[in-house]
């Protein structure tokens, strides 16, 4: 009989408490662009039986321009933000809002005259993995930093062309060691993974420009796959190797497509350049990739607003009639029901459970109840003053708000 000593005892309940409280930390952690899970899930969030008349403000502080979406891990929030002609990442305590560093580098730009309403960004989302933080600014710089002190790792300087209008809005995505972006500008450019470590790059697709949208990582078929939009096409790429699995045209009705894809199953749902919102599937015959058509749903628009999954639904807001929610049943495409018009131009949902929360870009979080039949409206909180482009970000029960100037923490109760 194998008898364990009190020494290997406290190991083993120190082990024990160590994994509860990183499991702990891993349900409150908001690591990504739309979640750890990138699907805008809030697993840690916990709807209160009543909701109240009004949320709790625990601090707000200036923190820089820009639209990317606050990182919270631990105790620590981080924001990549701008100041005058510098771009940096600053990290605050997440109870106080103190912060704790800030570093930047120099990146002067000019907007161009017909996205200038939409400010100088930066607009894509860092990454947090290992200890380190990844970004890409509005003129192409990626950089890696320590999320500790702040120390810059590693930076690759911005190519020669930047996006038409509202330059770099696409955020990285990490597998294992290697974290993928997609560098340069308009109508050219490429998909590029790197080395977390050292920045080296692995691989290059350069099949097309980026489009404002983020990628996901999927199996399909049993091949790991990097899946996102381009500036003209939605694309999978082999993970490993960075070769063109399949390509399928999707040009944009607007100035570029601009959402992430939505996997439901193994079925691919895009939307997000102004036509129709398209389900399909791909799969290999052979050493030959192709893509099917599962179902179109025109009446379903969309924009700039990415969508939810509520099991077997799709949850999101069409800019028709000045916007609108909807909800769409994932396997037929069929629309279950349309909210009144005039909501909003554009949001970022998430999802807690059986509430679906909608930070509007008027600066209003909407809650609405999970509903297979009708628009539920819940309660609607004033969380900001100025636009709220970025993504409310949910940890625990406390949400980051990020306007165009502040960072802004809010509580229940």
């Amino acid at each position: 009989m194998h008898v364990l000593s009190r020494a290997g005892a406290v190991v083993l309940c120190l082990a024990a408490a160590t994994w509860s409280i990183e499991a702990q930390r891993g349900s409150t952690d908001w690591t990504q662009y739309r979640g750890a899970a990138r699907d805008g899930n809030a697993p840690g969030f916990v709807a209160p039986a009543t909701w109240p008349e009004s949320l709790v403000q625990k601090w707000r502080i200036e923190v820089g321009t820009g639209y990317a979406s606050p990182i919270v891990v631990g105790d620590r929030v981080y924001v990549f933000s701008r100041r005058g002609d510098n771009e940096g990442m600053s990290a605050h305590d997440a109870a106080t809002g103190k912060e704790l560093w800030r570093f930047g580098y120099s990146a002067p730009f000019t907007m161009h005259s017909a996205a200038t309403r939409h400010n100088q960004g930066p607009k894509s989302t860092p990454i947090y993995t290992n200890g380190r933080l990844l970004s890409i600014g509005m003129t192409g710089v990626v950089t890696a930093w320590d999320a500790a002190t702040g120390k810059q790792l590693w930076q690759k300087p911005a190519g020669d062309v930047v996006p038409l209008y509202t330059t770099h809005a696409f955020s990285p995505i990490v597998d294992g060691n290697t974290v993928i972006f997609h560098v340069g500008g308009h109508d050219r450019g490429a998909l590029t993974a790197f080395d977390i470590s050292t920045g080296t790059a692995r691989w290059s697709w350069p099949g097309d420009g980026p489009g404002y949208g983020s990628p996901i990582i999927a199996n399909i078929g049993g091949t790991r796959q990097v899946i996102t939009i381009t500036q003209a096409k939605v694309v999978g790429v082999d993970l490993a190797s960075g070769a063109l699995l399949w390509e399928r045209p999707y040009p944009s009705q607007v100035s570029t497509n601009s959402n992430t894809p939505i996997l439901y199953g193994e079925t691919i749902i895009v939307s997000g350049n102004g036509g129709p919102t398209v389900a399909f599937t791909a799969s290999k015959n052979g050493a030959r990739w192709t893509t099917t058509n599962v179902w179109e749903n025109a009446d379903i628009p969309l924009r700039l607003t990415n969508m939810v999954l509520m099991g077997d639904m799709l949850f999101g807001m069409t800019n028709k009639n000045a916007g609108q929610y909807f909800g769409v049943d994932a396997k037929t495409g069929k629309t279950l029901w349309v909210s009144p018009g005039r909501q909003a131009s554009n949001s970022a949902i998430a999802r807690a459970g059986d509430y679906l929360l909608s930070l509007e870009d008027d600066g209003d979080l909407v809650v609405v109840k999970n509903s297979q039949t009708a628009f539920e409206l819940v309660k609607k909180y004033k969380v900001a003053e100025g636009e709220t482009w970025a993504e409310a970000v949910f940890s625990g029960n406390r949400i980051y708000i990020k306007d165009l100037n502040h960072l802004t923490l809010w509580t229940l109760s």
